[in-house]
């Protein structure tokens, strides 16, 4: 696993040890920023990696111009590959990691530009977690659709195997 491009591009990143996280593959990854790059949203922007596992996510919207991001990951593995991955590239000054559970700690979130969101694909609380989010737009990764509850619109669904992407805005 590495970042795709930005200031880091071509840097390995470390994965959690175990089986409980499966990080977002190169080629997603790329999809997605290549998508947010061509919607002007990444450059400057304050973002928030939920269930952030490596930090992958997060870490390439810092390497491509991101302002800042707080990574929200409770599993002890993960997190120990997170600290790793920012110190090894130096991004603990526009990083901030709260280790606790999404659910608990979303409704604290605030002034997020993009909230990058890779749960585990049984991840059943995606109306639960966006009701409390204030988010202008997600980027949801899971096994299926994710449909938008009231206060957001779908802009984008692509799937890339059997991960979908799903990206919602919230209305005004």
């Amino acid at each position: 696993m590495r970042v795709i491009s930005g200031e880091f591009g071509g840097r390995k990143l470390v994965a959690p040890v175990g089986l409980s996280t499966r990080p977002t593959t190169d080629k997603v990854r790329q999809a997605v920023f290549n998508s947010l790059a061509s919607m002007g949203v990444i450059e400057g922007a304050t973002v928030a990696d939920l269930f952030a596992g490596s930090g992958a996510l997060g870490i390439e919207a810092l390497s491509r111009g991101a302002e800042s991001c707080v990574f929200v990951e409770r599993d002890r593995a993960a997190l120990n590959a997170l600290r790793a991955n920012l110190d090894t590239l130096g991004l603990e000054q526009r990083a901030r990691v709260a280790a606790t559970d999404v659910i608990a700690y979303a409704p604290g979130i605030t002034g997020v530009d993009i909230a990058l969101i890779d749960p585990p694909y049984t991840f059943a609380h995606w109306a639960e977690l966006l009701a409390v989010l204030r988010a202008g737009l997600v980027v949801a990764e899971s096994g299926r659709e994710v449909e938008p509850p009231p206060g957001w619109e779908q802009l984008k669904t692509k799937r890339h195997g059997r991960t979908v992407i799903t990206m919602l805005e919230r209305l005004p």
